[in-house]
């Protein structure tokens, strides 16, 4: 491959680090053409861009970034494919579901600001809430107290209407 080669991946895979908040190296060295396809396919539809890259040129292009991935160097050994992904947790969970006798194994990731190296981390990494997720919770525990006062509102408009009720049907 030519240096001019070489520079333009750099380059690209420097742009796609920039344009992804988290991404994840996998191990993907037991998988079979076909297996890495279906693998491929399976990322795209849960909106994860999967790249197969050489390990000397993703150091060069974690070097080169703002962010300091020095953990993950030592990750970069053997077949490495990069899962790019704007959802923290999708990437792991896709892993975890399709990880059959470890393959494909979680090398290390960047997720949510931190970096997470071993396959042991999947777990970890698996239980990330997603933004969405995040803010769904929030409304819930903000909505939570209001239906609390609403619920006792009604019910106590219902014991008063029973009493007077019954009170009104009482014969003097």
């Amino acid at each position: 491959m030519k240096k001019e080669d070489k520079q333009i991946l750099i380059q690209t895979l420097g742009e796609k680090l920039k344009e992804y908040a988290h991404f994840y190296l996998v191990d993907v060295s037991g998988l079979n053409a076909a297996a890495t396809s279906d693998l491929r396919r399976k990322c795209f539809q849960q909106e994860v861009k999967m790249v197969v890259v050489k390990n000397t040129l993703l150091q060069k292009a974690l070097e080169a970034a703002e962010v300091d991935f020095t953990p993950l160097y030592d990750c970069l050994k053997g077949s490495t494919a990069v899962f790019f992904s704007n959802t923290a947790n999708v990437p792991a969970k896709l892993i975890k579901a399709e990880a059959k006798d470890g393959i494909p194994g979680l090398k290390g990731a960047y997720a949510e600001e931190g970096i997470y190296v071993g396959a042991d981390q999947l777990d970890a990494l698996c239980a990330i809430k997603s933004r969405t997720e995040l803010i769904a919770d929030v409304v819930a525990l903000l909505q939570s107290p209001a239906k609390n006062v609403i619920s006792a509102l009604q019910s106590g408009g219902q014991t008063i209407h029973g009493v007077l009720k019954t009170l009104g049907e009482r014969p003097e």
